[in-house]
């Protein structure tokens, strides 16, 4: 029979490439992984893989082993999600990665919920950027994460993830409400003097709002170039900067921002994720059931007005 944990690292390194990521990924040493998967190799009496460079080159024989490890690794999560919801109660750890803005705005009011209705499940939540955050959780470092996906850049498909969508939050413009860029703009090309506040270039919100300004007709002058949501409303808030804010981040501003609808109301789409074994989970139910409800209520925030299109 062979070693669930040594197949594990075997898909991770599948992932990963290098001996280094797969230990630091599964908290192991390098030497550690190394000898573990030697002895997979001795189980199976195939060579697994081949060094190259730094990294490794799995063989074909490793590759579709790889395929039947990861079906084992989804039915044994299977199962445990099948014990858990033959319990009378939801109960455990459930770990949870997200990026900022939905720790702050809609992370707080969920688990007030979930400490009403499950007392006994604990959740821990990580900061964690999108990106990042899908890697641990294939890696089976998280059982949820939460995402999101920007107009024109769809997120890429991922074998075995289950993905929800949770609500599309409308993207807006937002201007102080005094100082000098605290008069509303017709269009938005009127804001290309103005000091704008938005995520770097490489990003996928920085690319998205760059886009918009380009389409717009102009290159956006930027003053404050930084990927904390929370920061930008608050430059904007006190007359520093002209920023895109999500209307979640932006109900918290409302007294000294001005939001204003952009042409073809663009909106960001937030979702949560879990591997594929472990979506029937009752804990991963409860959590999603819970973030759904502060969702509905929190997403509908009004716009001053609308920008022309042209």
């Amino acid at each position: 029979m062979l070693n669930v944990m040594r197949l594990r690292m075997l898909c991770e390194l599948h992932r990963r490439g290098t001996l280094a990521e797969v230990a630091q990924a599964l908290s192991y040493t390098p030497s550690a992984v190394s000898q573990q998967l030697s002895l997979l190799e001795r189980e199976t009496g195939v060579t697994l893989f081949e060094r190259v460079g730094r990294g490794v080159r799995l063989t074909d024989d490793a590759v579709g082993l790889v395929a039947h490890a990861e079906a084992v690794l989804a039915r044994l999560e299977q199962a445990e999600s099948e014990l858990a919801a033959a319990q009378p109660q939801i109960r455990g750890t459930l770990r949870v990665a997200s990026f900022q803005s939905v720790v702050v705005e809609l992370a707080p009011p969920a688990l007030t919920l979930l400490a009403e209705r499950h007392p006994q499940l604990r959740v821990e939540i990580s900061h964690r950027e999108v990106g990042p955050a899908y890697s641990a959780l294939l890696s089976h470092q998280f059982d949820v994460i939460l995402g999101e996906e920007y107009p024109g850049l769809p997120d890429e498909i991922r074998v075995g993830v289950d993905r929800a969508d949770l609500v599309r939050d409308r993207l807006c413009l937002a201007v102080p409400a005094t100082g000098p860029w605290a008069s509303v703009p017709t269009v938005l090309a009127d804001l290309r003097a103005a000091p704008w506040a938005l995520d770097p270039a490489d990003s996928p919100t920085g690319a998205w709002g760059r886009a918009v300004c380009r389409a717009a007709g102009f290159e956006p002058p930027i003053a404050f170039e930084n990927s904390d949501p929370l920061l930008q409303a608050h430059l904007v808030s006190s007359g520093h900067a002209v920023a895109f804010i999500p209307a979640l981040i932006a109900g918290r501003h409302q007294g000294g921002v001005q939001l204003i609808g952009l042409p073809g109301d663009p909106h960001r789409t937030l979702h949560t994720a879990v591997r594929d074994g472990r979506a029937a989970h009752p804990a991963v139910r409860a959590f999603r059931a819970a973030l759904a409800e502060v969702a509905s209520e929190r997403a509908a925030i009004p716009v001053a007005r609308w920008l022309d299109d042209a």
